[in-house]
């Protein structure tokens, strides 16, 4: 357990992560309890909590649990680097995209060898999920990728 967040009291995950314990949770907030005064009292409430804000914690959590959905191990289904140009894949008209999409389809790809999630190589290779999404379901689609679990 994270020493520092036992000693920070003010959230339930306290009693979820403590010792013998240690469910693996998190809290999702745009503030965090305890950082603005009204926290806990008869002024929490929705003039302090407007609809943009809450919608703008919706479309963060809806995004997360997409991201959740389609993480799976993936590995090329070909070896060496595909040819794109003859599965339509790279671009044939440059943009103000083009070359970083095609950076992000041969990094990913670079990293599908069966060993690593869809968000290890996110992280990776420092692309947003939902950015890959596309590109993923493009290269399943030409049948470059398999599902290893």
């Amino acid at each position: 357990m994270n020493v520092q967040h036992a000693l920070d009291r003010q959230s339930d995950e306290r009693q979820y992560c403590s010792s013998g314990i240690d469910l693996p949770v998190c809290s999702v907030m745009r503030t965090k309890y305890g950082c603005y005064p009204e926290y806990h009292t008869s002024l929490d409430d929705l003039e302090l909590v407007t609809p943009s804000g809450l919608l703008g914690g919706y479309e963060v959590l809806k995004r997360s649990i997409e991201c959740l959905e389609s993480n799976e191990t993936l590995r090329t289904a070909v070896l060496c680097e595909p040819q794109l140009g003859k599965r339509g894949l790279y671009p044939t008209i440059s943009t103000k995209d083009s070359s970083s999409i095609v950076k992000n389809m041969m990094n990913f790809l670079a990293y599908c060898d069966g060993s690593n999630t869809n968000l290890e190589i996110a992280e990776k290779i420092n692309a947003p999920l939902w950015e890959l999404d596309k590109i993923i379901n493009d290269l399943k689609a030409e049948n470059l990728l398999e599902v290893v679990r």
